[in-house]
């Protein structure tokens, strides 16, 4: 009889992106991934497979999860600036909090995977489209609402955002004072003023 699993295979997937966010995939070795996950070795390989299967299971988990709040968040609140800048305050508080923080590095060890590794590149070129679309459906309706200049390029605008908002954690590694973070939102949405 199969035992059952005696582990919360989604707060592993939590931890996964803590240590993968905090050393880097090639700076994970083993010993440090089996520790921080409090899993033993069998059952990683019998639950998510080879470290790159659980890197990619985790970095999937975490783009997925926050890029589906993102786009449920800009179809539903209007006006269409607050949604934009509600997103970017949420990122902002994340940054601040340390243990969020951690999971959020995962994207920078992700993102220095995509050079070598398609899967990986694959995964981000899919939302970038889905998050690019995104922000351009509802910068569109802001334009139509008239919150927005009729004169702006929305589509150019929804790849600045998409960009920014990925910029955020690449500052938040070089600075752990929250108020530069804040003031680089502030400067970051003056974009949707330009009326």
């Amino acid at each position: 009889m199969a035992r059952s699993k005696e582990f919360d295979t989604r707060l592993v997937l939590h931890k996964a992106m803590e240590v993968f966010g905090h050393y880097g995939y090639e700076g994970t070795s083993l010993p440090l991934l089996l520790k921080g996950l409090g899993i033993a070795r069998q059952s990683l390989y019998d639950t998510y497979g080879t470290k790159r299967e659980l890197f990619i299971k985790a970095v999937n988990h975490y783009v997925n999860e926050k890029s589906s709040a993102v786009v449920v968040y800009l179809e539903k609140v209007t006006p269409v600036k607050k949604a934009i800048s509600d997103i970017f305050a949420v990122i902002v508080d994340t940054l601040k909090d340390e243990q969020r923080r951690k999971e959020c590095f995962i994207l920078h060890s992700a993102i220095d995977q995509i050079p070598h590794d398609p899967e990986i590149a694959e995964l981000f070129a899919q939302d970038k489209i889905r998050l690019e679309q995104a922000f351009y459906e509802a910068l569109v309706r802001g334009q139509q609402q008239g919150e927005l200049s009729p004169n702006q390029d929305m589509r150019a605008l929804a790849q600045y955002l998409y960009h920014a908002r990925y910029a955020l954690t690449q500052a938040a590694k070089l600075t752990d004072d929250p108020k530069v973070l804040e003031q680089i939102t502030a400067v970051t949405l003056t974009v949707l003023d330009n009326k």
